[in-house]
């Protein structure tokens, strides 16, 4: 006949591993925990860094609008010399003829 003792002992011995498994399982937890408020803190870290890098960037599309304005206007402001150096050497041209013609 089987005995209290010789019933407890599979228990004794599967309470014993589920002891294992739990202490295994907490250990788990608190790693799974650190690890998350690890990422926590790099993912605040990485929303600092998102937030300048958006703010750099928008200072540079400022600074490019800038620079095309700046372009566009000297675009303009050479186009105006070139057309007055072209009317100017037009009529440079037509007093030389002019002159040349006199002299014959």
């Amino acid at each position: 006949m089987l005995t209290l003792m010789d019933e407890c002992d599979p228990i004794n011995a599967e309470n014993c591993m589920l002891k294992v498994v739990c202490s295994e399982l907490k250990k788990n937890a608190r790693m799974l925990e650190r690890n998350k408020q690890e990422l926590e803190h790099v993912n605040e870290i990485l929303k600092c860094e998102k937030l300048k890098a958006d703010g750099k960037t928008l200072t540079l599309c400022k600074d490019l609008d800038t620079l095309k304005d700046l372009i566009n206007t000297r675009e303009k402001l050479f186009n105006t010399d070139l057309s007055s150096l072209k009317s100017e050497s037009l009529d440079l041209k037509l007093r030389l003829e002019s002159l040349v013609s006199e002299n014959n």
